[in-house]
């Protein structure tokens, strides 16, 4: 028997059906040990001994495959032929070997480059042992990637509060994003001007050329500043004649692209589909493993992590024998092309991504496959056909139109496909309009000499536009080309500086929040080396020589260590006001812009003092340099170029002053818009603190007049008695929100209903439902029965989480089994009461007893069975028996 093992369900189940009875395919579900996510899993002193831990998930997993190997001759570990599958292979043996699992069993590594029936058993004939140097390169990675997260992340939780984490990579694509949006902000628009002008020849079909030259000289893209000088040009061409000067005419090919690799696959899938990396990894992952076409489950794409752009010769032959079979043997070049990486680093160790059967067409699989699927499917077949097709063929036309001394020239250009070649199936898209390339227009037939009639003459403005934020696809081509990162880690990297609430996408544009500028200028200002696109490339190709053999990983890791190390330690006497200083020096320019020449930096408040980023216990904030005299602060954010004024929420806004005298103002704390009436009086003990109410979600803060900030600082307001039980209903707000108070029962007020308008019957209506639903919603506040003898106070009958019961202040009595809440008396009621209450307090259970208990006890107590539950059951029915 042999027992096969991959990392996925629907990769085993898929292999399964290919192999014989001889053997039993079964998945690990990935990686089944990782690094403790502890301090101290990567020891450095050791040598870089790894410490690894297997989670309960596969420790399952593990324990049937050790189970499947009793008896069975050969273990195939079949995972992906990349370093990562290594890697789980490698881990898998290591892990049953521990367990005495492989006594007797061979242990054996297949690859194959797609999931077909051919390339699965062509692979089981062709074993090998596992590849050494993949596993110490993803050893290197692994621990790097450990050491510089574990080291990193918490200089930054004590130095920056609010800060997440770093990473050796995903910093590097953060800072990349950072320095764009300054570039962004930096930069000014600038204007200048272009004129159009529309001559008609003897065919009478006009032509559209754009000034070049003026006076004899070549005009540069400034060339007509402002609209004064476009003017004057236009007289100028209003006051000549003119002719057709200079025909040019040539032709040009434009050449196929190379098939998918992963990053160009996210790329275009991003461009065309608008999917995101990880969305189009998750889709390319379901057509590798398998899809279940005419009852066979076979892989419609080759492995799709991959840096390499060529195809093996067979697929090849099936591209050239598909495009003469459907387009004819014009669009067939006379010989395969063949295609380089032109990535930085690319090790093209494996095939570029392809359908396994380019006969297989989009248009055939389509009742197959879900809509993504099929999109992206469709994408990696016409990208790796078209990438065999013929050239395409444009004639392209520049004429040039002059007076008579030739010292005002006009260009017109067009062009036209000659052959459409590979363009009759495919188009690669562009992130931003200015490159897209446009054939252009076709232009008609001119001849040198032929005299013009002018048109309407056009000056247009313009401004120059600043550079365009990264997209994921464009993004992604900025690291590979930097030779940042690696196919299988673009997606998970652009997941995690979302997920870290570092950047923010915005018309699909990454737009860096100012937490995550807060950790670029900080990482930049004191492990500035660390971040440098050269040293992080420089490292991703000592990482491949690993994987190559060409060197030691764990020297890799000792060149990096002690020097990452040491500037570590520099940073332990770090003083927060220099980490201040860093950070203003390197943030003012966005934090504090100038905006009409005004400084941003004066307080709205005091106009003394200056703002400055500060560090708190939650993260950064700006405030006063005047603190504690002045205690103007405002989230890290820019003030809108307001200054602080009217239109600027961050600062206190006064609205009037209340009944009492007081300062009525709307301020912004660290948890959104709140109104306040008065200030703070008092120290120490004595301080007493202004009433403050947030503002309801959905009031804007330009809303709030002082006629609302009133009726907020009056809540909690009385709405009316409940029409059953005569109970005040009163409507609030508070820790999470508006709510209803009914008695001591308390419900959330539903979206749109406005805390200061809500009425007696809605009140009643939401409460009703609430009820109504049951579970933990608001609980009824229950009937009264009457006033307690003794001291007049109401006797409620109520129902609760164990059943009813009767209740006056703080002592609450159950109902006896077979007395509905609906027939007890008052009388009833304080007999129940009197016997509660002789009793004495109930006894709350130790809560936190378990928690106290040694891990062992627990363990040991809840191993005992439970002997004693008979006697438990015969106290609780003498107690039933007795209460009734």
């Amino acid at each position: 028997m042999h027992i096969v093992v991959v990392e996925s369900p629907a990769k085993a189940k898929t292999i399964n059906k290919y192999l014989g009875k001889d053997f039993t395919v079964l998945a690990s579900f990935g990686h089944v040990r990782d690094l403790p996510a502890k301090d101290g899993s990567v020891k450095p002193d050791q040598d870089f001994a790894m410490e690894w831990e297997v989670d309960a998930r596969s420790e399952k997993h593990l324990r049937e495959i050790a189970k499947a190997l009793k008896g069975a001759d050969q273990l195939i570990l079949a995972t992906d032929p990349d370093r990562e599958g290594e890697a789980i292979s490698w881990h898998v043996r290591e892990e049953l070997e521990r367990r005495k699992a492989l006594k007797g069993v061979a242990v054996k590594r297949v690859v194959f480059n797609e999931i077909t029936k051919s390339a699965v058993t062509q692979a089981m004939k062709e074993p090998r042992d596992l590849d050494h140097a993949l596993v110490d390169a993803y050893m290197a990675r692994r621990a790097l990637d450990y050491l510089v997260g574990f080291t990193l992340s918490p200089v930054l939780w004590r130095k920056l509060p609010g800060s997440r984490s770093a990473g050796r990579v995903q910093s590097v694509a953060l800072r990349l994003i950072c320095e764009r949006e300054a570039e962004v902000e930096l930069f000014r628009a600038r204007e200048y001007w272009t004129v159009e002008t529309d001559f008609t020849g003897k065919a009478g079909t006009p032509v559209t050329a754009q000034l070049s030259h003026l006076d004899g000289q070549k005009l540069d893209k400034f060339g007509l500043p402002d609209q004064a000088a476009a003017q004057r040009a236009q007289a100028r061409i209003a006051a000549e004649a003119f002719e057709v000067w200079r025909v040019e005419k040539k032709k040009v090919k434009r050449h196929p692209f190379a098939p998918f690799t992963t990053s160009t696959l996210q790329q275009e899938a991003s461009r065309k589909l608008g999917f995101s990396a990880k969305h189009t990894m998750s889709v390319a992952q379901r057509l590798y493993e398998g899809v279940d076409i005419g009852g066979e489950t076979v892989g419609l794409i080759t492995y799709m992590r991959t840096d390499g752009v060529s195809m093996a010769a067979e697929a090849v032959g099936a591209a050239r024998s598909l495009i003469t079979r459907t387009f004819g043997a014009d669009y067939l070049p006379p010989s395969p092309r063949l295609y380089k990486a032109k990535a930085k680093n690319a090790q093209e160790a494996h095939e570029a991504i392809r359908p396994t059967d380019l006969f297989r067409r989009p248009d055939e699989v389509v009742r197959h496959l879900d809509r993504d699927q099929h999109r992206l499917y469709e994408l990696i077949w016409k990208r790796t056909v078209a990438s065999q097709m013929e050239s395409a063929e444009l004639d392209q036309v520049i004429a040039e139109f002059a007076d008579a001394k030739r010292q005002t020239v006009l260009r017109a250009t067009g062009s036209t496909i000659a052959f459409d070649g590979f363009l009759r199936l495919y188009r690669e898209d562009k992130d931003d309009p200015d490159e897209n390339g446009e054939d252009g227009k076709r232009l008609p037939p001119l001849a040198e000499g032929e005299a013009q009639s002018t048109g309407a003459i056009r000056p247009i403005q313009h401004f120059t536009e600043p550079p365009p934020r990264y997209t994921e696809a464009s993004l992604v081509k900025k690291l590979e080309e930097l030779g940042i990162g690696r196919p299988s880690t673009y997606a998970s990297i652009l997941s995690v500086l979302q997920d870290r609430n570092y950047v923010r996408l915005d018309a699909k544009r990454f737009i860096p929040e100012d937490r995550g500028r807060l950790v670029t200028a900080f990482l930049e200002s004191f492990f500035g080396h660390y971040v440098e696109y050269g040293f992080t490339a420089d490292l991703e190709e000592r990482l491949d020589d690993i994987s190559d053999g060409k060197i030691d990983w764990k020297k890799v890791l000792g060149e990096f260590w002690h020097p990452f190390i040491r500037s570590v330690d520099d940073t332990k006497e770090l003083r927060v006001s220099d980490v201040l200083t860093a950070l203003d020096q390197s943030l003012g320019p966005h934090f504090f812009p100038e905006v009409d020449g005004k400084d941003s930096r004066i307080c709205p408040t005091c106009a003394e003092g200056r703002l400055n980023l500060k560090l708190g216990k939650f993260g950064a904030f700006i405030g006063c340099s005047n603190y504690p005299d002045c205690r103007y602060t405002r989230p890290l954010a820019v003030a809108n170029g307001t200054n602080g004024g009217a239109d600027d929420d961050s600062g206190p806004r006064e609205l009037g002053q209340s009944s009492a005298g007081l300062a009525v103002t709307l301020r912004k704390g660290p948890y959104g818009h709140y109104v306040q009436e008065g200030e703070a009086s008092g120290e120490g003990k004595a301080k007493t603190k202004p009433k403050r109410v947030s503002l309801p979600k959905g009031l804007e803060p330009a809303a709030v007049d002082l006629d609302k900030a009133i009726k907020l600082l009056g809540l909690p307001r009385a709405i009316g008695p409940h029409p059953e039980t005569g109970q005040m209903i009163s409507a609030g707000i508070g820790r999470f929100g508006p709510y209803l108070k009914h008695g001591d029962a308390f419900k959330s007020l539903p979206a749109g209903d406005d805390v200061l308008a809500v009425g007696l019957n809605r009140a009643v209506d939401i409460l009703a439902t609430a009820k109504g639903r049951g579970g933990r919603g608001a609980r009824a506040p229950g009937r009264e029965l009457g006033k307690h003898p003794d001291d007049g106070a109401p006797v409620i009958v109520q129902d609760g989480r164990y059943g009813p019961y009767v209740s006056h202040g703080k002592v609450n009595a159950t109902l006896p089994n077979g007395l509905a809440p609906d027939a007890v008396t008052l009388e009833r009621a304080v007999e129940l009461l009197a016997a509660r209450a002789a009793k004495g307090p109930a006894k709350k259970p130790a809560r936190n007893a378990a928690k106290k208990a040694p891990a062992k006890a627990v363990a040991k107590t809840a191993s005992k069975p439970a002997a004693k539950a008979p006697a438990k059951a015969k106290v609780a029915k003498a107690l039933r028996r007795k209460a009734s």
